[in-house]
């Protein structure tokens, strides 16, 4: 089941948390911009992001620890605005 979440990553810090987390999840993780879509587990490719806007991720899987972690992130979506 494909699941999408939207995220903030608004600190380099967060991004390579973000990575860290995706990594250590056994199934397929995007995260996409407009029309640039980037493998969540590639550290390089996120921080190639605009880490000023908001990103979807794509989940294609199922990890609760990890979609508790997206739900915190999502939080920062709701107050950046």
């Amino acid at each position: 089941m494909v699941k999408q979440k939207k995220i903030m990553l608004p600190t380099v810090a967060d991004a390579k948390e973000f990575v860290a987390r995706a990594s250590r999840c056994d199934f397929d993780i995007d995260i996409f911009y407009n029309r640039v879509v980037i493998d969540a587990k590639s550290i390089l490719g996120v921080l190639s992001l605009d880490l000023t806007r908001e990103l979807t991720v794509t989940l294609n899987g199922d990890d609760p620890e990890f979609e508790a972690y997206l739900d915190k992130m999502a939080a920062k979506v709701n107050t950046a605005a």
